[in-house]
């Protein structure tokens, strides 16, 4: 009974701790020649689209994407050790990755907004990078949509892992984005209100399972093998 479990990574598994807008900042910087005057704007988004609404917010029009992801890389880089003495690993979160990557049949990566190589930075961080598949995840670079980026992450599972095409597929994030991404994607969503976002909130998004926090391991990985069975 296969599941394909897509995590989003901030604020669900990690807290950056600002160095995320830190690293939107310099890219922007450095492709628009002066420091943004207005903040990047996340929740959710993708790197693409964080990135095209902040030049907007500044009266410009985004210049092209592959001049943008170079800047991002770069601002990035290196920024595993500001991370650790930062930010920190959710709670319930290492041990929740542990459980779901022994589970017979589940395959356990990442379905985030940011760039592949950031998110490998934001993981190397808190040694959460080897309890996942990260060659195939879905990242920010795939898409500017997010709920497109649930079709890229399948296509690369089930090609790695050879995997039937009708897999299904869990979401497991903090934003009401999230919750629409695996509604428009026809896949499942378990909610966590770990970011900004209460409870109260992902469920009025449509979010059928809202979770605290991550530290109820076994009755996640419960949940999960209700979706395996059920799908199946």
């Amino acid at each position: 009974m296969p599941l394909i479990v897509l995590w989003d990574i901030d604020h669900t598994l990690i807290e950056n701790s600002g160095v995320s807008k830190e690293i939107y900042a310099a890219a922007f910087a450095a492709v628009a020649g002066h420091t943004p005057r207005h903040p990047a704007r996340t929740e959710g988004r993708t790197d693409r689209l964080i990135l095209a609404e902040m030049f907007r917010d500044h009266g410009m029009e985004p210049p092209a994407w592959e001049r943008i992801v170079v800047a991002l890389e770069a601002a990035g880089a290196g920024r595993e050790a500001d991370l650790a003495a930062r930010g920190r690993a959710l709670p319930g979160v290492r041990e929740a990755l542990a459980a779901v990557a022994a589970e017979p049949g589940m395959v356990s990566s990442v379905l985030t907004g940011n760039i592949a190589a950031n998110a490998g930075v934001k993981l190397r961080a808190f040694g959460l990078d080897v309890l996942l598949d990260m060659e195939c995840g879905a990242y920010g670079e795939h898409s500017v949509d997010r709920a497109a980026l649930v079709k890229v992450a399948r296509e690369h599972i089930q090609q790695a892992h050879g995997l039937p095409h009708d897999t299904p597929v869990v979401l497991i994030g903090d934003t009401p984005r999230d919750v629409q991404a695996a509604h428009d994607s026809d896949a499942h969503v378990i909610a966590v209100a770990s970011g900004i976002h209460s409870v109260d909130e992902l469920r009025a998004a449509g979010a059928p399972v809202v979770l605290s926090d991550l530290r109820d391991v076994p009755a996640l990985v419960s949940h999960l093998r209700s979706l395996a069975r059920v799908s199946n």
